[in-house]
């Protein structure tokens, strides 16, 4: 120890940095508690400082043979540039001189081709700068993904906890690997930020994004399955799934259950927390270059509830459920009771728990409570599509067992469209669900993927509906309307009753609608459409042909009873009230979805409906029986009426006596009146409005025409046996209006005609010969009539004394 330096002394343990104290405390022995090693580790130090050298003199060589090839690209784009500048310059001096051919052939080679080649070439270096930039910084976020990610995999310490509570050390290697995980994820998004940039301003650079998304999908696939079975593995040792769930569950029935997310407590709660907030935040990164992957495919993103680290307590939990499934294949339900059980003794404790983890990762529109139910819902789906549906096919293909298979197959589907209803209400309190998310969590889902088991569904329903409308039109009273009294609003027809419509349309009607209630919460347009076609439109268009069938049988051209007239009133109401139904049907917000799925964006939504053929029909086959009523009463009145105008004696008689309604009259108006009161008594408001107006305009046409044609003349007498005659069809009308003659405007006018003395009419004729016609017949109030029809009056009037 003699002559040494102060230089030479080791120095104190507290004067060394904590930097340096840390390196020499990580070397596998202590330099400070064996100072003889100190040899070898100075000898170490050197060997890598001197590999170390050698590396930075080859990067600076690189470097410089970089910038000597950047330098001389420059060098020549400069020159270039100058070259130009100088020809610009002397640009005047040359065009002054422009004769000389040769010189002009340089200035049109040096705008016509040095010009673009060198706008060119300078946006080309330009090019490659940038994309050298956005290369250099891509290559330094994958590095830094890559390092986040070999890190967090270094870490990995399989199971992580047991069932006591965690050491310390565990736990610090757990927080360190999910600190990983986060970096991981902060690199993946800067990625995803410049990509996008890239994606908009530099479209081109595929083979960019393709590179580089290579690397981040093999660095993600390391990833992710390792962070997942290190979430299962702190699962498993919080007692999830519970146990009590095997022995507590008879007969479909399931107790109630501890929920262990729950019980967490102190520092099982915290790394779980931790663990679920590192879940989320890989699956947001995925969710992320799903949707720029989608934007550059030109896909648009679908929604999902689906989160992997509820994914992951319902895929434990799925094993143990599936095991008491199998027990109830042929009672579903039972195996819609056990998972509703599960579902809601959870949920509470799923939302009170998770939600805030899913607030704090800042998942936006997440519910913990929609995804809890919509994962059990799959699991659920995909056990009926493995063990039940595949089954049930093959009963239904088998003639001996259809019966049988058609019976459990409806049954199922009351189930499901039970339990359906039930997983609505268990999230029908929540603000934040998605458009369209009540139908994802729908047992119903099970269709979407197996197109040929949606037909069999919907012929099992057609099937059921036709039987069960053909037992219930065996019976004649089916076709009777009980309506009841008119109400004060008598045209605003909204019930059966107030349509006067037949038991068996509303029968038809409501099974329909069943139906297509039965698909409502059937994921996927398409699908639901396929549905409705194929089941609730074949099961109307059946009806309809029956409509029709009893339509023939009643022999409408005769109509030799009231029995048959009646029957046509029957179904013509029965067509209005489906009419109308399906309109309103048409106008709910689902049948609006489907139509415009159906038909897309461009369609008139105010006149397109989504039973558009359906009520076509309909409005077909009633506008013809309606029709066919109005010319059987017109044919039923001329028949009556063929001797009042064939007796023209009446018309020309010059004796007074007292004018009553003609007797060849009065059996063609007493028939016509009971006729309007049996359609009135059977046919619905709307329709008979129509149906008397009609028949009261096509008599005044016909009585009017056939008082001109028959050769009648009219005497003073004969015109006031026209008005007592009129008078009385006006009667026959009475019943459903204040002032019928305001409905026979031919007649009315003939009235007027017919009231004018000599001197009135030798007037209007000369009147008619000389002035503007048509002004001089207001006069007199005659709107209705021609000239030439009121000439054709006036000469058939007779003034004899």
């Amino acid at each position: 120890m003699d002559n040494l330096n102060d230089e030479d002394v080791l120095p104190k343990l507290i004067e060394i940095p904590e930097i340096t104290l840390g390196f020499i405390n990580n070397q596998p022995f202590n330099p400070l508690r064996n100072p003889s090693k100190f040899g070898d580790l100075a000898i170490q130090l050197n060997t890598k400082c001197t590999h170390l050298q050698t590396h930075l003199q080859n990067l600076h060589t690189t470097l410089g043979s970089l910038l000597v090839s950047w330098t001389s690209r420059s060098i020549r784009a400069k020159s270039s540039l100058e070259d130009f500048t100088l020809s610009l310059e002397n640009l005047s001096i040359i065009s002054s001189h422009c004769g000389n051919r040769a010189q002009s052939r340089k200035i049109e080679k040096i705008v016509g081709n040095d010009l673009p080649y060198i706008a060119r070439e300078l946006q080309r270096i330009e090019s490659i700068r940038a994309y050298a930039g956005v290369a250099l910084k891509l290559e330094t976020l994958v590095g830094d993904l890559e390092d986040a990610v070999l890190s967090a995999l270094n870490k990995s310490t399989g199971y992580i906890f047991s069932r006591n509570d965690p050491s310390p050390s565990i736990l610090g290697d757990f927080y360190t690997k999910l600190d990983n995980v986060h970096r991981a994820v902060k690199a993946v998004n800067n990625i995803e930020e410049l990509l996008l940039n890239v994606l908009k301003d530099h479209p081109q650079w595929r083979n960019l994004l393709k590179a580089v998304d290579a690397r981040v999908d093999r660095t993600l696939g390391v990833l992710r399955p390792q962070v997942i079975a290190d979430h299962r593995s702190l699962l498993a040792s919080l007692g999830w799934p519970p146990k009590t769930l095997a022995s507590n569950t008879q007969d479909g029935e399931a107790t109630g259950i501890p929920n262990p997310l729950i019980l967490m407590q102190g520092e099982k709660k915290q790394s779980y927390s931790q663990s679920f907030l590192a879940l989320c935040a890989l699956q947001h990164v995925q969710l992320k270059r799903e949707g720029r992957h989608r934007i550059l495919s030109g896909q648009k993103m679908e929604e999902t509830l689906g989160l992997w680290a509820i994914d992951e307590l319902v895929s434990s939990l799925a094993s143990k459920i599936e095991l008491h499934l199998l027990k109830w294949v042929d009672k579903p339900e039972f195996m819609f009771a056990l998972v509703h059980k599960i579902i809601s003794d959870f949920i509470e404790g799923v939302d009170d728990v998770l939600q805030p983890l899913i607030d704090e990762a800042r998942l936006v529109s997440c519910s913990a409570k929609e995804a809890w139910v919509s994962a059990m819902v799959q699991v659920l789906s995909g056990f009926l599509g493995r063990k039940v549906l595949p089954t049930l096919v093959e009963r239904y293909k088998e003639k001996a067992s259809k019966s049988d298979a058609i019976s459990s197959w409806l049954h199922l589907i009351d189930e499901i469209v039970r339990f359906d209803k039930q997983m609505q209400s268990l999230i029908s309190s929540d603000t934040y669900l998605l458009p369209g998310s009540e139908r994802s969590m729908s047992a119903l889902s099970l269709f979407c993927d197996r197109p040929d088991w949606l037909r069999i569904w919907a012929k099992v329903e057609l099937k059921d509906a036709w039987n069960k409308l053909k037992t219930e039109l065996k019976d004649e009273r089916a076709w009777s309307s009980d309506h009841k009294p008119e109400t004060k609003n008598q045209h605003f027809l909204s019930t059966r009753e107030d349509h006067k419509a037949p038991l068996a349309a509303d029968f038809a009607l409501k099974k329909a609608r069943e139906m297509i209630q039965r698909c409502q919460t059937l994921p996927g347009s398409a699908r639901r459409i396929q549905f409705i076609k194929s089941a609730p439109c074949k099961f109307l268009w059946h009806f309809f042909k029956i409509m029709l069938s009893r339509h023939k049988s009643a022999e409408f051209l005769g109509y030799d009873a009231e029995q048959n007239l009646v029957k046509v009133c029957q179904l013509i109401n029965a067509a209005r009230f489906s009419e109308c139904k399906l309109k309103e049907w048409s106008d709910d917000v689902d049948l609006l979805e489907l139509r415009l799925a159906e038909k897309g964006l461009n369609f008139d939504a105010n006149g397109s409906y989504f039973f558009d053929e359906e009520i076509e029909s309909l409005i077909e086959m009633e506008t013809t029986w309606v029709m066919e009523l109005i010319t059987h009463a017109l044919q039923q009145f001329e028949n009556y009426s063929f001797h009042y105008f064939h007796n023209t004696e009446q018309f020309e008689l010059i004796t007074e006596k007292a004018v009553t309604v003609s007797d060849d009259l009065v059996e063609a108006l007493d028939n016509l009146r009971s006729l309007l009161l049996l359609i009135k008594e059977h046919l619905n408001d709307n329709d008979f409005l129509d149906t008397w107006r009609s028949i009261a305009d096509g008599l005044d046409h016909y009585m009017f025409r056939s008082l001109l044609v028959f050769g009648i003349r009219f005497s003073v007498m004969g015109a006031e046996q026209v008005k007592a005659d009129m008078q009385g069809l006006f009667y026959a009308f009475k019943a459903f209006c204040v002032r019928p003659e305001a409905f026979f405007p031919c007649i009315r006018d003939l009235l007027k005609v017919l009231s004018l003395d000599r001197k009135e009419v030798e007037d209007l004729k000369s009147n008619l010969d000389n002035t503007k016609c048509s002004d001089r017949l207001l006069t007199y109030g005659i709107s209705s009539l021609s000239v030439d029809q009121v000439l054709r009056v006036l000469n058939k009037r007779t003034f004899l004394v």
